[in-house]
């Protein structure tokens, strides 16, 4: 990942393994996926890898473009059909963060509109003072409930996969469960990153 930016060119999978590394987990992640976009470690990982997935599944999908608010950044990208624009927009701190800033609010929305629900999951005095303190806030690290809040708030369906815990084995979360993934993210030392499945043949 180059110095100063954000969100990466897609790398192979193997530029996130330490040298040498013969570990199961590393040969079962790269047995499922081929290329890996890192994100930066700012405490908005979370938010600006999950935009970036999802606008860059959408650019290939006009019906849930459609659905998409982020207007200006689709639009621009739209006009050159290209991941490249992508790129260069959400490496650029402004634009960026103010696409994770509005993903923290819709997240904070979602969890305060479904307040019955959510406010089973949330440790803080009440779920209001949670989402002031914990969601729109930037630069706090994301939790499952955010993560759950903002999938249904999308209404997408996002796959991660964490390298977290002794065992031998990844852990596969896909939320809502039972949906078909439209994004893969990996979670590993507190940290979000792009990932892109291997083709099948």
């Amino acid at each position: 990942m180059e110095a100063g930016s954000l969100v990466s060119c897609r790398e192979d999978i193997s530029s996130l393994f330490p040298e040498h590394t013969s570990g199961a987990k590393y040969k079962d992640l790269s047995s499922q996926f081929s290329t890996v976009r890192q994100v930066r470690g700012d405490g908005n990982c979370f938010y600006r890898a999950l935009c970036f997935a999802h606008l860059e599944s959408v650019l290939h999908n006009a019906r849930a473009l459609q659905r998409i608010s982020v207007v200006n950044v689709v639009e621009q990208c739209q006009a050159d059909e290209q991941e490249d624009t992508l790129l260069r927009l959400f490496n650029e701190q402004m634009t960026s963060d103010s696409v994770v800033q509005y993903l923290r609010l819709l997240t904070s929305a979602h969890l305060q509109n479904q307040a019955d629900f959510f406010c089973n999951f949330v440790e803080a005095p009440n779920l209001l003072v949670y989402c002031h303190q914990e969601v729109e806030v930037m630069a706090m690290e994301c939790d499952h409930v955010d993560i759950l809040a903002l999938s249904q708030a999308l209404d997408i369906c996002i796959h991660i996969v964490s390298m977290e815990g002794d065992e031998e084995q990844l852990a596969h979360h896909v939320i809502p469960e039972g949906a078909e993934p439209s994004l893969h993210l990996l979670y590993q030392t507190s940290h979000y990153n792009i990932l892109y499945p291997r083709l099948r043949h």
